[in-house]
């Protein structure tokens, strides 16, 4: 029993033995959460307020004394004058003379059709002619000797030898040779009508070149039938070749319609090939179409290229900028500044910026320039080195307040 109850005391709690620091300790605990509320407080009155924006400075725009881009635009090399050459008869090709890449001249001989039948339909014609000319000889002689019998009868009247209707026949058969020598007459040239076509036929067979150019497209091989509209089930060729003349290439492109006043006739402007972008082609612009795609809402532009060169083929992309005039005085022209597209809300040729002054925002209507997918030019309302916010324009407006992120 000893033993239990002395365990049993070693085991009870005495209350008299708490340490003397306790008390202490909640103080300090009490005053830590006092911090804590006093630094929520003032970060609650002293945090950052205002819409958060970045800043991007406008940058001046300058090109070393050259004109200014002020539109820039993409199409495609094209040539004006090209030509797909088709046969003008249905025949089997037996010879063909180009290749891709094959420079030929005006009226080059290209191909040639298999001629035996027109050859053939050509002798016919060419032995009508010399059958109808032969009967019209006979009959020249058949009237030569009409007219010597006619004279005779009308002699032997004077003297009371023939009869009046001996006279009158020999007239009937001089006169009915006339009308026959006519009719030969009107057989020869239905005869002679009857070669030139088999001559023409016969020269159809060889095909030959429109116009001087390169060669782009070989459409047929000897041995196929060609024609010139679409037959034999789809075995029948209806082109050789195409053939383009390098001399017309210009370029074509599609210009935004809220942007097509910027573009002029004979305004200069320069090119630059996707497969050479840092060559840069001297252009002109030539005409501007006068009708709107309703679809896309572009105005198709023909600009000339000043540089002839055997880098640029049709077919390829092109970037065309269309440049500014110089200014009357001879100074250079006004370009404008320079700002990230995402600092610009456009709306075709116009658009807005917010101007940071001090720590609000100024909305500024600006008018627009060329533009690419990185950065846009500010033409007009808005001077270098003027600071434009960057951010969310959904918060933006005129005379927030701002709050300034790196």
């Amino acid at each position: 029993m000893d033993d239990k109850s002395a365990l049993l005391g070693q085991l009870r709690i005495d209350r008299n033995d708490e340490p003397a620091g306790t008390g202490h300790g909640r103080l300090w605990l009490a005053g830590v959460g006092a911090l804590l509320v006093a630094g929520a407080a003032l970060w609650f009155w002293w945090r950052p307020t205002g819409v958060p924006i970045r800043i991007a400075v406008a940058q001046a725009v300058t090109q070393d004394g050259a004109a200014a881009s002020i539109l820039d635009a993409s199409g495609y090399v094209v040539a004006r004058r090209q030509a797909t050459v088709a046969s003008k008869i249905t025949a089997r090709m037996v010879e063909l003379d180009i290749e891709e890449g094959d420079h030929v001249k005006a009226n080059q001989v290209i191909a040639r059709l298999d001629d035996t039948n027109i050859r053939a339909a050509h002798a016919q014609a060419t032995a009508q002619l010399t059958f109808a000319r032969a009967g019209l000889e006979e009959t020249q002689v058949n009237l030569t000797n009409a007219q010597r019998d006619y004279d005779r009868q009308k002699s032997l009247l004077a003297g009371h030898f023939v009869s009046q209707s001996a006279v009158d026949n020999a007239q009937t058969s001089l006169d009915a040779l006339r009308a026959q020598l006519a009719t030969q007459r009107r057989n020869v040239e239905v005869a002679e009508r009857g070669v030139n076509v088999a001559d023409r036929n016969l020269d159809d067979t060889v095909i030959r070149a429109p116009f001087s150019g390169v060669v782009t497209v070989k459409a047929a091989q000897p041995g196929e039938m060609v024609s010139p509209i679409s037959a034999g089930g789809g075995f029948t060729r209806t082109g050789i070749g195409t053939i383009v003349d390098m001399d017309s290439l210009e370029v074509q492109v599609d210009v935004n319609e809220n942007f097509i006043n910027r573009v002029q006739p004979q305004q200069t402007a320069t090119a630059k090939l996707n497969a050479y972008p840092d060559w840069q082609i001297p252009a002109h612009v030539i005409a501007v179409i006068p009708t709107a795609d309703r679809s896309k809402g572009t105005v198709l532009v023909r600009i000339g290229l000043d540089q002839r060169d055997a880098r640029i083929l049709p077919e390829m992309g092109v970037r065309v900028s269309f440049l500014a005039e110089a200014s009357n005085d001879g100074g250079q022209p006004a370009i404008g500044v320079s700002l990230p597209v995402t600092a610009v809300q456009s709306s075709g040729s116009t658009g807005a910026v917010f101007v940071v002054r001090d720590s609000a925002l100024e909305r500024r209507a600006v008018r627009l320039g060329a533009s690419n997918s990185d950065r846009v030019t500010v033409t007009s309302g808005l001077a270098a080195g003027e600071r434009v916010a960057v951010g969310d324009f959904k918060e933006m407006k005129d005379g927030a307040k701002i709050r300034i992120e790196p």
